[in-house]
């Protein structure tokens, strides 16, 4: 199946030899790349400091994870279009985890889910995000975004609590026992900047609203402060150590530095002390990142997929996105993914190849440098709105109206399960128990469709009856469709079959139709089975249960079935 090749296929920079090498890479796609880069480079700046400082740990580490993570991704990956670095989906995880085990256990996971990502591509399961139902990703999403925001309301709304609950429920009563101490400003700041966000598209200029709503926070911000109402900045808040043993104020203008992730410190400040408790438990938060960034990066290959036309290698963007989460911890860059609203915005912007990607990254590398002192003046409230806005872009709310409108009740139940776990405890827990309700409901239904009816026929033997199986022969249907027939025939009464509709049986069919047998031995009588098909002859066969096995026969077909009914 050469049009299904992309789910299977694995090599390394495979997007980059798709686009640039195979393809014809013209001076025309490498500026429309260049802009495209350029574009979605200055959107992430402000974007990967906020998630890094939402996930617990300094600005600076979010641009580190977009410059190192964000340009090895787009060099090694399987995606021509995916953007990758910080994304707000990660917050979730990253945040307990940080708080648990410091910057340095964030690290070592981070290091270990990269690991994780690069098994699952060798062992070619990037095709596994085919059977993740929508209604799943829907609502781990929309839980996602709601603990989000939830995490935001103490900068947005300027409350001092030094720190919040673990849990949800807990978090939720704080936050709101503290809303009669809002600091005005900045919650004046962080509802102008969500405001200008809201507004400034209707300008339909080239130009991201994030950009003018940054600016815009940071001047009103100066202003109050010069009136005497201060608001907490980044500058305030984050501080670093200089060459000489000084401290400096928010984001250190330098490159990132090269050092084992676990000497970077635990939650006492002091290096990572290894045991088997802490690495069951940081492998177990590995496997949870993995899996998100798996879910995340190839939902977002597919979707750029469909709007481009193009084809994405699933198992070779895992393998990149392995490659990004390995590296990264190492130069201090957290978790990363593919970001499908800067994956968005860079298409959008002409991108052609991941050279855009790396562009991206290299932007954000110039940034650090040239800007890190003014970005000292942003002000957290302004943080807050931005991954306000975020999250409410990443909630999808209008796909799960249009759902709830729509679809079946089955997949509501699943929407409202994955979204409810997400939000009272976590996201791994959320897909595994969605998955599995939605593959029960889908066994349920499935298992609905096989019916058995009867048939009439002027050719029909008496103390013979004729039925029809329309559907499968699975676990879950077949009992309840052998138990219906042995309701229905007598003790006198002998039975033909027909299995032109049965597509498969499995075992528990096969266990079925055998007390089925034994009841038709019990009373003397025949089962003909006719029109069987390749794939339950073949498990029949398989089963030894043979054509002139008394009382089971076989027949091609039920005209063949009749004339030996009527010599019986």
């Amino acid at each position: 199946m050469p049009h299904r090749s992309h789910l299977f296929s694995l090599r390394l920079f495979h997007a980059l030899r798709e686009a640039c090498f195979t393809e014809t890479y013209t001076r025309e796609r490498l500026l429309r790349d260049l802009l495209a880069g350029i574009t979605v480079g200055i959107i992430a700046i402000p974007l990967a400091m906020a998630l890094a400082i939402a996930s617990g740990v300094p600005p600076q580490y979010g641009l580190y994870t977009a410059i190192i993570a964000g340009f090895l991704i787009s060099l090694t990956g399987g995606s021509r279009y995916n953007i990758s670095g910080p994304t707000a989906a990660f917050v979730v995880i990253l945040f307990p985890i940080a708080q648990k085990y410091g910057f340095g256990g964030l690290l070592v996971a981070s290091c270990l889910a990269g690991f994780i990502l690069v098994t699952m591509a060798f062992m070619r399961l990037g095709r596994l995000i085919e059977y993740i139902p929508e209604s799943v990703t829907l609502g781990f999403t929309g839980g996602i975004a709601v603990v989000l925001i939830t995490l935001q309301i103490k900068d947005f709304f300027g409350l001092h609590i030094a720190n919040l609950p673990e849990h949800f429920v807990d978090k939720s009563i704080v936050l709101l026992s503290h809303l009669s101490q809002t600091h005005w400003p900045s919650f004046a700041i962080a509802a102008l900047t969500f405001l200008v966000m809201l507004l400034w598209p209707r300008f339909k200029t080239p130009v991201p609203p994030h950009l003018p709503a940054i600016i815009i926070g940071t001047l009103v911000a100066i202003i109050f402060a010069q009136q005497g109402w201060v608001v907490d900045t980044i500058g305030s808040r984050f501080h670093y150590l200089l060459a000489d043993g000084a401290q400096g104020q928010g984001i250190p203008p330098m490159l990132p530095a090269f050092e084992w992730p676990w000497l970077r410190g635990g939650a006492d400040g002091m290096p990572l002390v290894w045991s088997w408790h802490l690495a069951q438990e940081l492998l177990t938060a590995a496997f949870a990142i993995a899996m998100l960034g798996a879910i995340e990066s190839l939902l977002c290959a597919v979707i750029l997929d469909n709007v481009s036309g193009k084809h994405h290698s699933a198992n070779s963007e895992l393998l990149g996105q392995g490659i990004g989460n390995i590296v990264a911890p190492f130069f201090g860059g957290i978790s990363a993914t593919a970001a499908i609203a800067r994956s968005s915005a860079s298409f959008k912007a002409g991108a052609e190849s991941p050279v855009a990607g790396m562009v991206h990254a290299s932007v954000v590398l110039l940034g650090l440098i040239a800007l890190a002192p003014l970005m000292a003046y942003v002000p957290m409230a302004v943080m807050a709105a931005l991954l306000v806005m975020v999250a409410w872009g990443m909630s999808e709310a209008h796909k799960a109206v249009h759902l709830f409108k729509t679809a079946p009740r089955s997949d509501v139940l699943v929407l409202l399960t994955c979204f409810s776990l997400t939000v009272v405890f976590d996201m791994v827990i959320a897909i595994t128990v969605g998955i599995v309700l939605a593959a029960l409901l889908f066994v349920k239904e499935i298992a609905a469709t096989t019916q058995v009816v009867e048939v009439q026929h002027k050719d029909s033997p008496p103390n013979w009856r004729i039925f029809k199986i329309n559907g499968p022969l699975f676990f879950a249907a077949a009992d309840r469709i052998f138990g219906e027939l042995s309701l229905k025939v007598g003790v006198k009464e002998n039975l033909i079959l027909q299995m032109d509709s049965v597509t498969m049986i499995d075992a528990g069919g096969l266990a079925s139709l055998r007390k089925l047998m034994a009841q038709c031995e019990r009373n003397r009588t025949h089962i003909a089975l006719t029109n069987i098909q390749r794939q339950p002859l073949k498990n029949l066969l398989r089963a030894k249960l043979k054509p002139d096995e008394t009382p089971l026969e076989f027949y091609a077909s039920l005209d063949e079935a009749l004339q030996h009914a009527q010599g019986v």
